[in-house]
């Protein structure tokens, strides 16, 4: 259609690497993509942020000391639609990347025109995923339907039985009032839970917390 777009301006590109940036910039050129700006870490992103916003942000997972995992929730915060260009092609970690915000997932090993249809695809406000990464994602989830993620299910067996009804609550969209009453306890007291759940499960604020929760199968496991 005429009016839709097909040619996204203002692309952030988030790789610790320069090179690799310069030649992704000069790869989108080619299809008429235009680059606003370019980080290769938390910092520089902020301060590109500060210059303006991107349409969309194309971001790395390997950044160094710094995990691009943790930048999802500041693009979203943004308002800036995030599609993942990585190297990793864990089925655990691409839907990591979904349930914190990302609406996009394109592995580095795929040919250059599935990135380009990713980032036209993002950026009209629909959600994609590489063949690759699509492939990686439905192995992982028929793994947890059969009962075979082993490092799901390790993960959630060293929660206690409280915490677990916290984190189902959680799951099932309950606010922490809601789970203090049901509980019989006060918030004050499940938002302990919460701050010991995070912390065995790596996860980085209540939104990320929720997020997992939601999208885990295991909140009973």
């Amino acid at each position: 259609m005429e009016g839709e777009s097909k040619q996204p301006a203002g692309v952030l590109l988030v790789d610790d690497h320069p090179a690799v940036r310069e030649g992704l910039a000069l790869l989108l050129a080619q299809d008429g993509i235009a680059v606003l700006a370019e980080a290769g870490g938390r910092s520089e992103l902020e301060a590109a942020l500060a210059r303006g916003s991107p349409r969309i942000a194309l971001l790395d997972l390997s950044l160094g000391a710094e995990s691009g995992m943790d930048l999802i929730d500041v693009l979203v915060d943004r308002g800036i639609p995030v599609l993942i260009y990585s190297m990793h092609e864990d089925g655990a970690i691409i839907r990591r990347t979904l349930a914190a915000g990302a609406r996009g997932y394109v592995t580095k090993r795929e040919l250059h025109r599935v990135l380009i249809e990713a980032i036209r695809e993002v950026d009209a406000g629909r959600e994609y995923l590489g063949p690759r990464a699509a492939h990686a994602l439905a192995a992982h989830l028929r793994g947890i339907g059969d009962g075979d993620d082993a490092g799901e299910r390790s993960r959630l067996r060293d929660l206690s039985s409280r915490e677990r009804q916290v984190y189902r609550m959680l799951g099932e969209g309950a606010t922490t009032s809601e789970i203090a009453a049901a509980m019989q306890v006060s918030t004050r007291t499940v938002e302990s839970y919460c701050a010991r759940l995070m912390e065995k499960l790596g996860l980085n604020g209540m939104r990320r917390l929720r997020r997992d929760a939601i999208h885990s199968g295991h909140g009973d496991g």
